[in-house]
């Protein structure tokens, strides 16, 4: 017998061996575990690198009137052609016919053509392959490459290109 302080403990000669099958059993789901963490966190929130984005009313000739003008960030200059995927509501206000469509952080009601949404909640999509028709607020995920745009007032500032769809 074995005496700590006021505990007695019976000393058994088997009972310290270790049982190693039980500990790397909980080492691989642990790890497997903290893998699955990391790889959900691993695709960042695209709206929320837009969102970085400062917008500043410049005069359009064009347009003949004041727009918002992009100043984006060096982060998400750094991130043009790189590939970014986007998980966003379609909006039908791309012409018929022109190859891309609009997609928004908000559903139609709160979006930038209707509600309180700001420029950098919405981003066009130039699919690789032409894709189905969508409904509005019909909520998508795309993957596909980065490009800014900020002085051609016919597209979005936030561009798309060569996408495909993820996700429906």
């Amino acid at each position: 017998m074995i005496t700590f302080g006021n505990a007695n403990f019976k000393y058994r000669s088997d009972s310290y061996v270790r049982q190693p099958k039980k500990e790397f059993a909980f080492i691989v789901v642990f790890v497997l575990i903290s893998a699955l963490q990391a790889m959900g966190q691993a695709v960042p929130d695209s709206w929320a690198l837009f969102a970085k984005t400062k917008f500043e009313p410049k005069y359009h000739e064009k347009a003949q009137e004041y727009l918002m003008h992009p100043n984006f960030p060096p982060e998400i200059k750094a991130m043009e052609g790189k590939e970014i995927s986007v998980v966003g509501y379609f909006l039908p206000f791309a012409p018929e016919g022109s190859g891309y469509i609009i997609i928004s952080k908000y559903p139609m009601s709160q979006c930038y053509f209707c509600g309180g949404g700001g420029p950098e909640s919405i981003a066009e999509v130039n699919f690789a392959k032409s894709q189905a028709k969508f409904q509005m607020d019909d909520l998508i995920t795309v993957k596909g490459k980065l490009k800014l745009n900020a002085d051609d007032m016919d597209h979005i500032n936030f561009i798309v290109v060569d996408a495909e769809l993820i996700k429906r």
